[in-house]
């Protein structure tokens, strides 16, 4: 069977240590087939996890548990720097599959093993994701994500309840979650692994779109479930990584033409975002996003970037429009669909995206 390295990155894990444990011992993927990495990422006020790390999880190294590496870092890499920490073990140690685990979350018994069967039999499948579960309960987290063609990410069927959700066994969707999503080594060796200049937020939009732009698919596989301790969390910093990182996912996707004609809408939502920061307390750091924007060097960064994804393109920005949704819903918290947004911007964006639409045909 295909060998897996499950890389869980640690920012002071050591509340959630535990129940990643059990779950891993009741995993039912070939022990002698998997490894567990784990790199820790020293937290600001915590340090590093590696102490209740090899308490808790290293004496059952190759016993109850499969092979354990422990990666401490001198200092934070983020989501993008650590998971690569992980990733690149498993490549120079010649693994087929990598499924990157969040901390505050743990596998289903049969999690890994439904995904490699679905990957396994579609060659086509770029990255699937578990479908993630709210922890003790029986409804979703997100059964897939959705990339709205302004920039805007948000996940899918937040709180339905599993009996109520109509997927297929495998289905398309329009990006993978990074929370559990399986990649395939291959592919990682060929196109690289996560963005680290990202740091963190959107790097999962991107590393979907990177590998929809030569041909291969972002799915969810329904019967590979996921348990999240999701707690939904607003901060300031949150929304300077996912409003600069949504900047330059278009940026490095989207065909000049196509910016220009985004234009418009991309400036109504600007406006809009503008108050939602000020409202929030948060012009600082909008303004930090429009400095950023002005550093030359930071387009430099940007524009090589988008020189090297636009060299491995095989399909065009009409059909990234197309497969991009039309509107933005926030499920994780009810307050972030503002009326606004619901009845005015979303009305707006719906209207826009069928002009482009019919305008793009490059």
């Amino acid at each position: 069977m295909p060998r897996v390295a499950v890389v869980y990155l640690s920012y002071h894990s050591d509340p959630y240590l535990e129940d990643m444990v059990k779950a891993m011992q009741s995993c039912t993927y070939p022990k002698e087939r998997l490894a567990l990495v784990i790199v820790d990422n020293p937290h600001p006020e915590f340090g590093l996890s590696t102490k209740k790390i090899n308490e808790v999880v290293a004496p059952l190294a190759g016993g109850s548990l499969p092979e354990v590496i422990v990666l401490p870092e001198q200092k934070n890499l983020g989501f993008t720097g650590g998971n690569n920490v992980g990733i690149k073990w498993a490549l120079e140690h010649s693994f087929d599959y990598i499924f990157l685990h969040n901390q505050d979350g743990y596998l289903d018994h049969d999690c890994i093993l439904k995904l490699v069967e679905a990957m396994e039999a579609d060659k086509t499948i770029g990255c699937s994701q578990a479908l993630i579960m709210l922890d003790g309960t029986d409804k979703v987290n997100t059964a897939g994500n959705s990339f709205n063609y302004l920039g805007f990410a948000f996940i899918n069927h937040f709180g339905k309840k599993l009996s109520e959700l109509n997927l297929k066994p495998v289905e398309e969707v329009g990006y993978a979650s990074g929370a559990g999503l399986m990649m395939r080594a291959d592919l990682v060796k060929k196109f690289g692994g996560l963005d680290e200049d990202l740091f963190a937020y959107h790097e999962d939009v991107e590393y979907s779109l990177r590998l929809k732009f030569v041909g291969f698919k972002a799915v969810v596989v329904r019967d590979a479930l996921f348990h999240h301790k999701y707690v939904f969390s607003r901060s300031k910093t949150k929304f300077y990584f996912m409003e600069r990182n949504r900047y330059a996912v278009l940026f490095m996707y989207y065909r000049l033409a196509t910016l220009i004609l985004l234009i418009p809408a991309l400036l109504f939502m600007e406006l809009g975002l503008l108050v939602f920061f000020i409202l929030n307390g948060w012009g600082n750091e909008k303004l930090e996003i429009y400095k950023y924007w002005l550093k030359a060097s930071n387009w430099k960064l940007w524009l090589s970037k988008r020189q090297k994804i636009q060299r491995l393109r095989t399909v065009t920005d009409r059909y990234l429009i197309h497969k991009a949704a039309s509107r933005v819903k926030f499920g994780a918290k009810e307050d972030m669909n503002h009326p606004l947004l619901v009845y005015i911007a979303n009305p707006l964006m719906l209207v826009y995206k069928a002009i482009v639409q019919v305008l793009i045909f490059w």
